[in-house]
């Protein structure tokens, strides 16, 4: 599955549009990790927790749209945009969407 944030692939001709593909999970940390990043705060720096819980939840959205994808017969989704949300504290939403398409070589 070919991944690209631009609307055209280089090299490949897109033969068909099959729509609008997305993937979304609501992720949080559990107590004792929301704790030592709220302790993190005091002092500053980056709160690794946060960062890990966020880049996993990137990848759990990003299978569930190429999944999805995949399902419609799509070699490719283009246009990817991701974003993000704060639900609750300690809680974060990331989406990631795109068209998904067929395409051939050049």
């Amino acid at each position: 599955m070919k991944l690209v944030n631009i609307d055209y692939i280089p090299g490949f001709e897109i033969t068909d549009t099959l729509g609008i593909v997305k993937g979304e999970v609501v992720q949080s940390k559990n107590i004792g990790k929301d704790f030592m990043a709220g302790m993190k705060t005091i002092v500053g720096g980056e709160i690794s927790n946060y960062t890990e819980m966020i880049s996993s939840a990137r990848k759990i959205a990003t299978k569930r749209m190429v999944d999805e994808a995949t399902n419609l017969g799509a070699d490719a989704v283009i246009n990817i945009r991701y974003g993000s949300s704060a639900v609750m504290n300690g809680a974060a939403e990331i989406i990631v969407y795109g068209t998904a398409v067929k395409t051939k070589e050049k």
